[in-house]
């Protein structure tokens, strides 16, 4: 029964921390929020949840991944796949090597394969930190992406340093050339299975939908049980389920696109999947803070580990680990937007270098979070020998700051660095999606007179009338694409204003609505219909301003 209440007050903090961080007097993030709420939840219950490191990874890391895997933009992280590749294997090698050094000159107690391991576990960024910032601060939609599609899979790089580096901690030793074949085992045989299963999964369920009728309770299941399949076949055989998870999102977007959903069914599961990513990306940071009590609670005996007596030098390594991965973060994008540079001049192309702002919020963007909490929970209890994991201690407690503190510094810093930088507009992005809406209006008007030419009713007047009405909707849309320069920008303003008066149109709707329900004017089953259309409705006006 304490486990129930446990659990309800970790979701009940999930709610209130969405609340808080709207109403705090400063733009402090929500996962920050949530690791207050955690920290209060383990002081007021003062039992601690017992955090098994493997059951958390399969519990939340796998349908988290996998819908960051299937709602990346695509083209966006294909475009962008060579600059993500470097900060997702060129960065965090760097790091593991670089940090790990640096905090075994720190600390000569902490054996050299124990730091590159804590190393490992603080290279991969954590994007959900980010994207709550991001809800704030005007981000650049292209490093967004980047850093999305950067957290995808420095994920799976750092865990397979992770893997190494304790290999190397338990066995004393270590083979570059068997490193190098266990990691491309580990990252194709990973993304094979991931793609492998996703193909297998949704051409059955496709081939049973066909049979019957397609129903979104199933449809929708299906779609959850997918990642932790992927996830569970890999590691079966000791590959990267991290990736597979990764891979099979990426493989369910296309799939999607071979395969029609049913309209219903895909607004049905999307919401399904927008109540777990809110859950599970909040318990991931309310679980953090409730293990930071009895983290830190440790932390009077930990110290004696790095040869001191002070609790303070602990908090000096955490602030020292932290800035070194922001300036080897920072040292990288500047030198690899160098090169890019230079390359581009040498092919006879003329790039402006970016403004330095945006490198540095690179930079900052770096925040650590569930991936670095897992992972160092993984570090084994004990040697081979019986002897206890030398220093395990002290990298949960320097991980655990890592994490709080670079949360601290991308909120701090990257409102600074974004304020009164003017972005340039995504001038592609809006003339590709000025091309799909009218080739989309050409689609439709096209469909409705061959309609109305094979129609049995094409001799009804209310017939050609309604149809003349539904092409006069989309010649109004193709003649509002169609023009340009001045024009266009009226249009777009005349668009906006029209799209507000809709939105209080919509809101005085919903208020009469209420007050017809109020009134008992209304019955059950048309009460639900009006309000799924009003919704409908005022999501699909708010999605056409964003």
């Amino acid at each position: 029964m304490q486990t129930v209440e446990i659990v309800l007050a970790l979701l009940a903090a999930v709610v209130l921390s969405g609340a808080a961080a709207r109403f705090l007097p400063l733009a402090v993030p929500a996962p920050l929020v949530q690791i207050g709420l955690g920290a209060l939840i383990a002081l007021l219950t003062k039992t601690p949840v017992s955090l098994d490191p493997h059951l958390f990874f399969l519990l939340f890391l796998p349908p988290l991944l996998f819908l960051d895997g299937w709602r990346i933009p695509k083209s966006e992280f294909f475009k962008d796949l060579p600059v993500i590749l470097e900060l997702a294997l060129g960065l965090v090698v760097l790091t593991v090597v670089g940090v790990g050094l640096l905090i075994h000159w720190m600390i000569p107690s902490m054996p050299l394969a124990v730091a590159f391991a804590l190393a490992a576990v603080v290279s991969p960024t954590d994007p959900i930190a980010v994207s709550a910032i991001a809800q704030r601060v005007p981000i650049p939609k292209r490093l967004m992406h980047i850093l999305e599609g950067e957290s995808l899979l420095n994920d799976a790089s750092g865990l397979v340093c992770l893997r190494f580096a304790v290999a190397a901690a338990l066995t004393g030793g270590f083979v570059l050339h068997e490193a190098l074949l266990n990691f491309a085992w580990v990252a194709l045989a990973g993304v094979v299975i991931g793609v492998a299963t996703t193909l297998v999964v949704t051409t059955l369920n496709a081939w049973l939908s066909r049979a019957g009728a397609e129903d979104a309770g199933p449809q929708t299941l299906v779609s959850l049980l997918i990642p932790f399949a992927a996830y569970l076949l890999a590691e079966k055989v000791h590959a990267s389920g991290i990736l597979a998870a990764v891979a099979a999102g990426v493989a369910m977007s296309f799939s999607e696109v071979a395969r029609q959903t049913v309209a219903a069914t895909r607004v049905r599961r999307n919401m399904v999947w927008d109540t777990l990513q809110f859950t599970a990306n909040g318990v991931i940071f309310v679980l953090l803070g409730e293990q930071l009590p009895s983290i830190l609670a440790g932390a009077v005996e930990t110290v004696r580990t790095t040869g001191h007596h002070e609790p303070w030098w602990l908090a000096i390594y955490v602030v020292a680990i932290t800035l070194s991965l922001g300036a080897l973060r920072f040292a990288w994008v500047w030198g690899s937007l160098k090169l890019t540079l230079l390359r581009a001049r040498r092919r006879g192309e003329d790039r402006a270098s970016p403004d330095w702002k945006i490198i540095a919020a690179t930079a900052c963007a770096g925040a650590r979070g569930a991936i670095t909490l897992a992972g160092v929970l993984t570090l084994p209890l004990a040697m081979g020998d019986g002897s206890p994991f030398p220093a395990r201690d002290l990298a949960i407690f320097l991980a655990a700051g890592v994490i709080v503190l670079s949360l601290l510094i991308s909120s701090t810093a990257l409102p600074l660095l974004m304020k009164n930088l003017e972005l340039p507009p995504d001038l592609h992005g809006q003339e590709q999606a000025e091309r799909a809406r009218e080739a989309l209006a050409i689609a439709a008007v096209q469909a409705v007179e061959q309609m109305q030419a094979a129609s049995p009713h094409a001799a009804d007047a209310d017939f050609q009338a309604a149809s003349a009405r539904v092409v006069d909707i989309y010649r109004d849309r193709l003649d509002s694409l169609a023009q340009s320069g001045e024009v266009a920008v009226a249009a777009r303003r005349g668009r906006g204003f029209e799209r507000e008066v809709r939105l209080a149109a919509v809101q005085a709707e919903r208020q009469a609505l209420l007050t017809l329900i109020r009134q008992r004017a209304v019955g059950g089953e048309a009460q639900t219909r009006l309000t799924r259309e009003l919704d409908l409705a005022e999501a699909r006006l708010r999605g056409a301003g964003a």
